[in-house]
């Protein structure tokens, strides 16, 4: 049975305590997590179809040749019983629908879980997978990664955990590897995970999928700032910051940024605070780090899984994991 409704998380008091704590760090920073409320989530809609964003592209790609060796990678055969699919982040469910198609084709017992902190992302998805796949069994969980991380451990019987668009890339080094031991804690033998890698390449080709021509992922990155107006009381004055990315190919890392182009202060009223910005100082908004192979089978290692299998287009590899 479908479900289009799902339980909203208390968002606010949230994002107060996060920003009151972000905001008094050196450099600023606040968390992408924030990204997502409804004008987000329709921003990085129109993203992931831009020209020079090709990670969406490539996922699909793979999900669409290689969807019946995933899906069997995820449910093997000899493992009986009730099977679930996990998905963290899940968003519109594009790729994950090719998926879903299989996996109802081949499993007797089968449900969905999408989990996404945006209920308005969730409740398209729901409307959607009833539209197109009416056979299935959908639970939407509005949360964040940490609570369905917890919710997780204690759901039982066969799961398989999708963590899809390299997400991963979002999380510092540290962050990241606590954050596989995370997942990696609740899974059992014929559990699996799949994760999607964006592969190190092209620097001018990454760097231009996070600033691109038109604009679009700027004004997704300043709408983090019309939400703080909107649900904080902030008086953030658009006008006076702009959006800055850089791509480091040493480390992999592309990291975002707010910058401030004048000397200004912030009152933000649920905080009871003013903040004061120089000049071209920086909020840090984002992260996202690309990988190598042996980078990724490292960090397999490091949070006690192992490869099952690797589906890899040269741009973007999507990884099937398991306990070792």
């Amino acid at each position: 049975m479908n479900s289009s409704t799902a339980a909203r998380p208390p968002v606010a008091t949230g994002l107060a305590a996060h920003v009151a704590d972000g905001l008094r760090q050196d450099p600023k920073t606040l968390s992408s997590m924030y990204f997502y409320d409804a004008t987000g989530s329709e921003l990085f809609q129109q993203i992931m179809g831009l020209p020079e964003y090709y990670p969406t592209r490539a996922e699909y790609g793979i999900f669409a040749a290689h969807g019946p060796a995933i899906a069997a990678a995820l449910d093997p055969a000899e493992a009986p019983g009730p099977f679930a699919l996990v998905e963290l982040g899940a968003g519109d469910g594009l790729k994950t629908k090719l998926l879903l198609r299989e996996l109802l084709a081949t499993s007797n017992d089968f449900s969905y879980v999408p989990v996404d902190i945006s209920p308005s992302a969730l409740d398209g998805l729901a409307a959607s997978l009833a539209a197109e796949l009416p056979g299935l069994r959908t639970t939407p969980v509005a949360t964040d990664y940490a609570t369905a991380l917890a919710q997780l451990a204690a759901r039982p019987g066969r799961k398989a955990v999708l963590f899809l668009g390299s997400n991963i890339g979002n999380f510092a080094p540290t962050e990241r590897a606590a954050f596989l031991a995370q997942l990696a804690a609740p899974l059992g033998a014929a559990d699996r995970l799949l994760i999607g890698f964006d592969l190190q390449k092209d620097p001018r080709r990454i760097r231009a999928a996070y600033d691109d021509a038109q604009g679009v992922t700027a004004a997704f990155n300043l709408n983090l700032l019309v939400r703080l107006n909107r649900e904080l009381g902030a008086d953030f004055d658009l006008a006076h910051w702009q959006h800055y990315t850089e791509y480091d190919p040493l480390t992999g890392a592309v990291r975002s940024y707010l910058v401030s182009t004048r000397a200004q202060a912030v009152r933000i009223t649920a905080l009871q605070h003013t903040f004061a910005f120089a000049a071209w100082e920086v909020i840090h908004t984002e992260n996202s780090y690309k990988f190598t192979h042996p980078q990724i089978a490292a960090l397999a290692a490091a949070a006690g899984l192992r490869v099952v299998a690797t589906f890899d287009d040269g741009d973007f590899a999507d990884v099937v994991l398991a306990r070792a």
